[in-house]
């Protein structure tokens, strides 16, 4: 499973929303390396469209997709040179696959840190960019003397040396704009800016509309490069301490709606190129996660590698057209389902039964 890693300065709140979407009870304390190693935990992703499936077909269960998430060591000014847990830190978020910035955005003089999350934003990516830096430079003689010997083209050695030199300049690799070519060809150099990110910004519980334009005023000075959210976490992981309706009554009279959780959850799951296609039926109804782009085969083996080995077909249909039918066997018998084969590219929201054959008998698999 690919994973988002939180990363944020001490007392920035990324322990916090851990808990709050994993409920997890990783320790929570104001001072610095609370958080000493990396805790791992797997969050659900909310999905409307599967929760109308799995009351269409009555499922005895629903199953939502998942996202593994983890909270690694803290950061601090100097980490790239190893002051405070740098070593640590760095070493978590070269395994991750994709980035959570939690930048702190409350005011409390009982908490110490930074509570202006520009300054917070402007140190993680020099801690970032610095270490890049060196472990860039610490590959490049190795890497033009393979390109002297004809084991690496010229085309990639060119690609290497303008990261250096975008780095250098200061900015980290995920706001370059980077062409195709550069992205493969840096995504095996274990860099960490030019893993995609998002951005939390952690607001007070009485944050109301001024977190939403602190977000959006991140977003801007991002230029595109990540979506930054605000979310109180503090509230956010109370709420998640409570059974699903009280969570849900809790928020609605806060007028947050169903949080922001969710809208963290998935630009989490979305980060990392995921989608997800759907199965429903009397006994379960389930969210699986496949990779944008994934062919029919490929999505059945998500459910069983027999499924991909044996493949034949699948039954297709768009999730809001089948619950405007009603029923799966209602869209069977209008011939509403469509008849895909191997070359079918599985779009979100998909709903497929599989007909597969391994044994001699052709089986399927809602």
């Amino acid at each position: 499973m690919e994973r988002v890693g939180l990363i944020g300065l001490p007392n920035s709140g990324k322990t916090s929303l851990f808990n709050a979407l994993t409920r997890g009870s990783a320790l929570v304390a104001p001072h610095m390396f609370s958080t000493t190693e990396t805790t791992v935990g797997i969050a659900q992703v909310p999905d409307a469209r599967l929760q109308a499936l799995g009351r269409m077909s009555a499922s005895r269960k629903v199953v939502p997709a998942s996202v593994e998430v983890v909270d690694i060591a803290g950061l601090v000014e100097g980490s790239s040179a190893g002051e405070g847990l740098g070593n640590r830190f760095l070493a978590g978020i070269r395994e991750m696959d994709a980035l959570c910035y939690v930048l702190r955005g409350f005011e409390d003089p009982q908490v110490p840190g930074y509570e202006a999350p520009e300054t917070a934003l402007s140190v993680l990516e020099l801690e970032l960019v610095m270490a890049d830096i060196s472990s860039l430079e610490g590959q490049m003689a190795r890497k033009r003397k393979q390109a002297r010997g004809g084991q690496l083209s010229a085309s990639d050695l060119e690609a290497m040396e303008r990261a250096l030199d975008i780095l250098q300049s200061g900015v980290p690799l995920y706001r370059a704009g980077l062409v195709e070519h550069d992205q493969a060809v840096l995504k095996d150099l274990f860099l960490l800016t030019v893993k995609p990110i998002f951005v939390v910004v952690n607001v007070g519980e009485d944050a109301g509309a001024s977190g939403v334009e602190i977000a959006d005023k991140l977003s801007s000075e991002l230029g595109g490069a990540a979506e930054a959210l605000a979310v109180s976490v503090k509230l956010e992981a109370e709420a998640s301490l409570l059974d699903p309706q009280d969570a849900s009554e809790l928020l609605e009279g806060l007028g947050l709606g169903e949080g922001a959780l969710p809208r963290v959850a998935h630009a989490a799951y979305h980060l990392l190129g995921r989608r997800t296609f759907l199965t429903t039926g009397e006994k379960e109804s389930r969210a699986w996660t496949f990779k944008s782009g994934a062919h029919a085969p490929e999505c059945a083996g998500v459910i069983h590698s027999d499924l991909q080995r044996g493949f034949i077909r699948a039954e297709v249909i768009r999730w809001d057209e089948l619950l405007e039918i009603g029923s799966w066997s209602a869209a069977k018998a209008g011939g509403k389902l469509r008849v895909e084969g191997k070359d079918y590219e599985v779009q979100d929201g998909d709903v497929l039964e599989i007909r597969f054959n391994v044994s001699g008998s052709p089986s399927r698999r809602a």
